[in-house]
């Protein structure tokens, strides 16, 4: 089993863990792991983790390729790679039988899609870009099957690598999120809610703006390098803007139960926030793109919308008390665990009859 990085147990590291619970005897390979961050789990970190590419993503980019094919020499019957860079072109020793998986979260949006994320458009990148991807679709032609996250990220496969891939959706927590919170009697669902990592394309910035026009407060929880930004922002906004750093599971239920709707204007590969959300019954406003479409039903557990006009988003929060929270929370179950496990306990007997 093999996985990028562990610098936070967030999504792609949840599916990681997960397919790696239904193949417990599998070895467990990371490029490096952050302090505290993925223990009790036996990973063992590459070379890279020893140096100080493990500090700066763009440095290590160019490299990891090399890394993934000098992890070991030691023989394996298969390979099941957790990927959103690299990982999918990993090749271990020389044997002709060994069998390649791979799930993918996206084909590195930093080489195949900038324009989805400003964080791959910086100077480092830009000139290796073409280098990158020619490596990337060279280095990956020994992989016998690909597994995507979502039907956004299987397009991408098929337009970036010219590969096709069967369509996994990661597995969410929905039956912890459905039970209520004490704290949820007593809650009137009179704000607005902003969770995940706060960096430019998910658009916190624009969340801002929607809660002032719509003049209600607005929750934003998570962490990340658009803190200092956000909060400048939220100082001047005609509502309550409060910011809930790191919180924990237990508290993000709380939250979104508490929620009027989730608001998320981003165009993501899959998504677990919004099932989470809709888990607890409340609705999400987002982009009508990416993988919001396999998640969100409009008109019936949110609104998607074309537009990222404020107007547009404001005027979709006026037209939620139409929608069932039964109805929201039956959409977030096609999204469990058990769905998951069984499709992929399916897809690696298919392939290579590796399971436990």
């Amino acid at each position: 089993m093999i996985h990028e990085w562990f610098g936070a147990t967030g999504g792609s590291e949840q599916v990681f863990l997960a397919i790696a619970d239904l193949v417990p005897h599998a070895e467990r390979f990371v490029l490096w792991k952050d302090r505290g961050v993925g223990d009790g789990h036996h990973l063992t970190e590459s070379w890279m983790s020893r140096t100080p590419l493990r500090h700066s993503k763009a440095l290590a980019l160019p490299v990891m390729p090399l890394t993934w094919r000098t992890l070991t020499r030691r023989r394996y019957d298969v390979v099941v790679s957790s990927s959103h860079a690299f990982a999918h072109t990993a090749k271990l020793g020389a044997a002709e039988g060994t069998r390649y998986l791979s799930y993918v979260h996206s084909p590195a949006r930093y080489v195949w899609s900038p324009d989805l994320d400003a964080r791959g458009s910086g100077g480092l990148l830009t000139p290796a870009r073409a280098t990158l991807r020619a490596c990337d679709r060279w280095l990956s032609r020994h992989v016998h099957s690909y597994a995507a996250n979502s039907c956004e990220v299987r397009s991408r496969i098929r337009r970036y690598w010219d590969r096709d891939a069967r369509v996994i959706n990661p597995p969410v927590d929905v039956d912890y999120f459905r039970a209520a919170p004490a704290q949820a009697r007593a809650q009137g669902r009179d704000y607005l809610l902003g969770v995940g990592r706060w960096v430019g394309y998910k658009r916190f910035d624009l969340m801002v703006e929607i809660a002032a026009q719509a003049g209600l407060p607005l929750v934003l929880a998570g962490s990340g390098p658009a803190e200092v930004a956000l909060r400048r922002q939220a100082e001047k906004a005609r509502v309550p803007v409060t910011f809930e750093v790191r919180p924990s599971k237990e508290r993000l239920r709380e939250l979104y139960w508490g929620a009027r709707c989730l608001l998320y204007p981003a165009h993501e590969d899959f998504g677990m926030i919004p099932v989470e959300a809709q888990a607890c019954g409340t609705p999400v406003v987002g982009q009508a793109s990416g993988g919001l479409l396999e998640t969100v039903v409009g008109g019936s557990t949110g609104y998607l919308l074309d537009s990222t006009a404020t107007s547009s988003y404001v005027d979709a929060i006026a037209r939620l008390h139409g929608l069932s929270r039964t109805d929201i929370q039956r959409q977030a179950q096609r999204f469990s665990p058990q769905v998951f496990r069984d499709r992929v306990e399916a897809w690696l007997r298919a392939e290579a009859g590796a399971v436990a």
